[in-house]
């Protein structure tokens, strides 16, 4: 279910690579997160990738999430590069207010 549902959170088509970078790092870190304790990784990686190669064409985040659990399998004892974005300030309640 929520493999499902972050498959069509990164499927939202064409975006700036650097924003289909973070969007796919997250997803991945989201179905990381949610994986049973009990499940077998390779296998459910694997269940990932073939739900997701679907949408990769169409969506840079989406393929970047499946790069992402390619590289979980090929190498699985090595770091990955997960580091969340930087934060950016967006304007704050001023801005919000402008906006009204």
């Amino acid at each position: 279910m929520l493999l499902e549902r972050t498959i069509s959170q990164l499927d939202i088509g064409p975006v700036h690579p650097g924003r289909a970078t973070e969007m796919g790092r997250m997803g991945y870190l989201q179905w990381l997160g949610a994986l049973p304790g009990h499940s077998g990784y390779a296998a459910e990686a694997q269940r990932a990738l073939a739900m997701a190669q679907i949408f990769a064409d169409g969506s840079p985040a989406v393929a970047v999430f499946c790069a992402l659990l390619r590289q979980s399998l090929d190498t699985p004892l090595q770091p990955m590069t997960l580091a969340p974005p930087p934060r950016v300030r967006r304007g704050g309640a001023r801005t919000r207010r402008l906006m009204s």
